[in-house]
């Protein structure tokens, strides 16, 4: 059989080293030549960045940032940098922090260095999201790509555990999205599996101790991998449900990935066996769905929609939202009766294996 495939891999420079943000953050603005910084950190994690920026003369620090990223907090701080002649954005902490540092890229191509403390992975994707009105758009711009990521472990002890978990299902669900989604090539697919492997070993060292930096530099590892591999594939069924979740409903980002994905990958399975194929292996295990159930039960990892205010009575609108949105090249075609299934077993925690097991499309 032969190969035949695009792939685009996204330049960008990465920076390895745990107790060693501060040294890379000052190379760095010093490397991009910058001379008016804006350091966006949320309040939970100003000592965090104050200290990351201990060496670099910080023009301004900016800590108003939400969950999926509101216009009007984009706009916000779109005027902010402005106002204050930015030339160089320095994000401290997870996908909110980092996708606030995009949108002011967006409309400014002003550069990003991106320290991520969670495993988010927005971190390395032009991908940039934003909400109005309860329903949030996603699009592709390499303008949003962070031009560095700092990646320092240290950064991450203050994460909690169960978060750490949430946040690394997370990103095993840009790994296991990027098996099947739109632009899905040989390479992606490799740096998937290895996510998911560097995931699988690294999370649960975390939940048996959190202090205990070898998990979670594997995990950060993973992040990366995961999302260059979701950058390169693009937006699968997965994300298209939990952005969906998200916006409409705004339910948490991390617990909601982790949720949604056992039921994704189930619903998937019947009518992808390569992809799965390589995700069991991936695992360690002959079976996908077996394979991130063992995971899951070991890291005590969020069971139900329901437990993060998702209500049955909001499945029939979210189908008719996430529908259209849905790739024609998932393996298995969605329709309002699967998909309507698959968020009302996700919504109530039931065994996602149900889903492999209906084969109705109505």
């Amino acid at each position: 059989m032969s190969l035949e495939f695009t792939h685009v891999t996204l330049g960008q420079r990465v920076l390895f080293g745990s107790g060693r943000a501060a040294e890379h953050l000052a190379s760095e603005v010093a490397r991009l030549g910058a001379r008016r910084v804006m350091v966006i950190a949320s309040i939970a994690e100003t000592r965090i960045a104050e200290n990351v920026a201990r060496h670099v003369e910080v023009t301004l620090h900016y800590s108003d940032i939400s969950a999926h990223v509101p216009v009007e907090k984009a706009e916000k701080a779109r005027a902010a940098a402005t106002n204050h002649d930015i030339d160089l954005l320095v994000s401290v902490g997870g996908g909110s922090t980092t996708g606030l540092a995009k949108a002011i890229a967006l409309t400014s191509a002003l550069p990003i260095i991106a320290i991520p403390t969670t495993y988010a992975g927005s971190e390395a994707t032009n991908v940039w999201g934003l909400t109005e009105g309860a329903r949030k758009t996603t699009g592709v711009d390499d303008l949003v790509l962070p031009a560095t990521v700092i990646y320092d472990a240290s950064l991450t002890l203050s994460l909690p555990v169960g978060l750490s978990i949430a946040s690394g299902l997370n990103g095993i669900a840009h790994c296991i999205d990027s098996m099947w989604a739109p632009r899905v090539d040989p390479i992606n697919a490799a740096l998937g599996a290895e996510g998911i492997r560097a995931f699988s070993r690294g999370l649960p060292l975390i939940k048996q101790d959190p202090s205990d930096l070898e998990g979670r530099e594997m995990a950060l590892y993973g992040a990366y991998l995961s999302a260059v591999a979701f950058a390169s594939a693009g937006s699968g069924l997965h994300h298209k449900i939990c952005h969906v979740l998200g916006g409409t409903w705004d339910m948490p980002h991390a617990e909601t990935h982790a949720t949604v994905l056992p039921y994704v990958l189930a619903f998937n399975a019947p009518e992808a066996p390569e992809a799965v194929a390589r995700i069991a292996s991936a695992f360690g295990t002959n079976d996908a769905g077996e394979g991130l159930r063992l995971l899951r039960e070991t890291l005590d990892a969020p069971r139900a929609l329901q437990d993060f205010g998702f209500k049955a009575e909001y499945i029939p609108e979210t189908v008719e939202i996430i529908l259209p949105a849905i790739p024609e090249s998932n393996p298995r075609k969605a329709t309002r009766g699967n998909l309507a299934a698959l968020l009302a077993a996700a919504c109530a925690g039931d065994d996602p294996r149900i889903l492999s097991d209906d084969r109705s499309e109505t």
